[in-house]
């Protein structure tokens, strides 16, 4: 995995924590990273 631009990571970290904020089911929570994620690392 390549390192990204700061502002990106502050983004993806920023976006991570309204998601855990805003989805109490774990689950959920995990689906909505991983789309989040899929967003800037593309496989």
């Amino acid at each position: 995995m390549k390192k990204l631009p700061k502002g990106i990571r502050k983004h993806i970290r920023k976006e991570k924590a309204r998601i855990r904020k805003e989805f109490e089911n774990q689950n959920e929570q995990k689906e909505k990273i991983e789309e989040l994620l899929k967003k800037y690392f593309k496989k």
